[in-house]
C-alpha cells in the first residue's frame, strides 16, 4: 500500500493535466485542429535561435567528462558567478557565487528551499488565487499551507491587511509569484512595499525570520512597458527562485536558480544547507548542458510579441460576446469570471471542445484560467466556440 499522503494526492489529482490528457483524447477523436487547449502553461512560442546553437556548440566543443561528470552540488561555479554578475548588472544587487544555487527550475528551488526551512506544522502564506502545486510543495515537509483570500476588489493584488490577520507564530513563509498564475497580474511596487511592511512588523513581533519564497518564472512575461519589481529592493529576507520555462521556452529542460541575497537572515547557513537539500531530495545538481547553455543566454527572451499579440485577440474576443476578463500585465494567462459555477463552466466549454481549468484549482471558485500560450491561428479558431458558450449563458454582446 502507498503512503497515506501519497494516496490523498492520487485522489486529488491535477485539474490542469487532467484537462491536459483531455486535450489529447479529444484530438485524436476530433483532430488537433478542432479542440482548443488552453489547459496548460506550455509555451507554443519556440526558444531563440542562440539556444540551440549554443546546445551544439557546448556538446560538440567540451570535454564530456566536464560536460556530464559530476560537479558541486549547487552547480558550476562559473555559471552561478554569471548569473549572480547579470541580476547585479540589472536591479543594483550584491550577489556573489555562493549566493546562486543552480536547480531543477523554479519548482525544484521551491521544494529546496522548504526542504531547508519548514519544521512539521510550519505555516506558509499564499495569496490566492495560487499556482496549486504550492499546497502539495509544502505538504512534501509537513508544513501547512494557508491562503490568504483573493483580493477581488483590488484587482488582485496582494492583500497586506488580509496578510497581517493571517500571520501567526508559526508563519515560517510566504510564497509569492510574480507575474502570478493563474490571474496574469504583476504586483505593483506599491503592493510590494505594504506587504514588506507587514513581514517586518510579524518579525519583529514573533521574535523570528519570515522568508519571503519569490516565485519568478515569469518575470520577463511583461506587456505594455510594465516591469516586474525587483523584491529584494522590498524586503531583506526575501529569496527567489528563477525558472528559464517561459523566459526562454524551456519548460522540459527544468533549469533554474535560487538567489539568496548576502543580506538575508542567516544567508550563508540557508545556502549550505540548500545545497545538501538540494542533494538529498535526489536532485544531485541541475542538468550540467542546461547549466552551460543559460550561461550563454543570459541576454535572451523569448518573443514576446508574439504572446502580446495572443492576448490581445483572446481579451478583444471574449469580451466582444460578453465575457468579463482580467486584462493580463504579464506571464499567459487569462483570468475569466465564470456565469455561474466554474466546474459547470468547465463542463460545458469541453462541449465546445475547449479545455480550460477551473478556479476552484487555484482556491479562487468563479473564475477559469485560460493559457493563451498556444498558436495565433488557435486564439482566432476558438473565437466562435466561446460565443457559442457565451450565448448558452445568456451573455450580452
Amino acid at each position: 500500500m502507498i503512503s497515506a499522503k501519497m494516496l490523498k494526492m492520487t485522489e486529488g489529482g491535477s485539474a490542469i493535466r487532467a484537462m491536459f490528457e483531455e486535450g489529447a483524447r479529444l484530438a485524436a477523436k476530433y483532430g488537433r485542429e478542432n479542440v482548443y487547449d488552453f489547459s496548460l502553461g506550455n509555451p507554443n512560442i519556440p526558444a531563440p535561435e542562440k539556444v540551440r546553437r549554443e546546445i551544439v556548440r557546448i556538446a560538440s566543443e567540451t570535454d564530456p567528462m566536464e560536460l556530464h561528470g559530476y560537479m558541486s552540488n549547487a552547480g558550476y561555479p562559473e555559471t552561478r558567478a554569471r548569473v549572480a554578475q547579470s541580476l547585479n548588472r540589472r536591479f543594483g544587487t550584491d550577489f556573489h557565487t555562493d549566493s546562486i544555487l543552480m536547480t531543477v527550475g523554479a519548482a525544484g528551488g521551491l521544494n529546496v528551499l522548504l526542504k531547508t526551512l519548514l519544521n512539521p506544522g510550519d505555516e506558509v502564506l499564499v495569496f490566492a488565487p495560487y499556482f496549486l502545486e504550492y499546497g502539495n510543495y509544502v505538504s512534501n515537509f509537513d508544513g501547512v499551507l494557508k491562503a490568504v483570500p483573493a483580493n477581488i476588489a483590488g484587482r488582485f493584488q496582494p492583500d497586506a491587511q488580509a496578510l497581517r490577520e493571517a500571520l501567526t507564530e508559526r508563519t515560517k513563509a510566504l510564497i509569492l509569484n510574480n507575474p502570478n498564475n493563474p490571474t496574469g497580474v504583476i504586483y505593483t511596487e506599491e503592493s510590494l512595499r505594504a506587504v514588506a511592511a507587514v513581514l517586518e512588523e510579524a518579525e519583529r513581533r514573533f521574535g523570528h525570520p519570515i522568508y519571503l519564497l519569490s516565485d519568478e518564472p515569469y518575470r520577463e512575461l511583461a506587456y505594455d512597458g510594465r516591469v516586474t519589481p525587483w523584491p529584494t529592493g522590498f524586503y531583506r529576507d526575501t529569496l527567489v527562485c528563477y525558472s528559464w520555462s517561459k523566459s526562454l521556452s524551456l519548460p522540459g529542460e527544468r533549469i533554474g536558480y535560487i538567489a539568496i541575497p548576502p543580506a538575508c537572515a542567516d544567508a550563508k547557513l540557508i545556502f549550505d544547507a540548500a545545497v545538501i537539500a538540494n542533494r538529498i531530495l535526489g536532485f544531485v545538481n541541475a542538468p550540467s548542458l542546461q547549466q552551460k547553455l543559460v550561461a550563454e543566454c543570459l541576454e535572451e527572451g523569448t518573443d514576446l510579441a508574439a504572446y502580446d499579440k495572443n492576448r490581445r485577440a483572446l481579451y478583444e474576443g471574449l469580451t466582444r460576446v460578453g465575457f468579463d476578463c482580467v486584462y493580463p500585465d504579464g506571464a499567459f494567462y487569462m483570468w475569466v469570471r465564470t456565469p455561474g459555477d466554474d466546474n459547470e463552466f468547465v463542463k460545458r466549454a469541453k462541449d465546445h471542445n475547449i479545455l480550460v481549468v477551473p478556479g476552484s484549482s487555484f482556491a479562487c471558485p468563479g473564475y477559469v484560467r485560460i493559457a493563451y500560450c498556444v498558436s495565433y491561428d488557435t486564439i482566432v479558431r476558438s473565437l466562435p466556440a466561446f460565443e457559442k458558450l457565451a450565448a448558452e449563458y445568456g451573455l450580452s454582446k
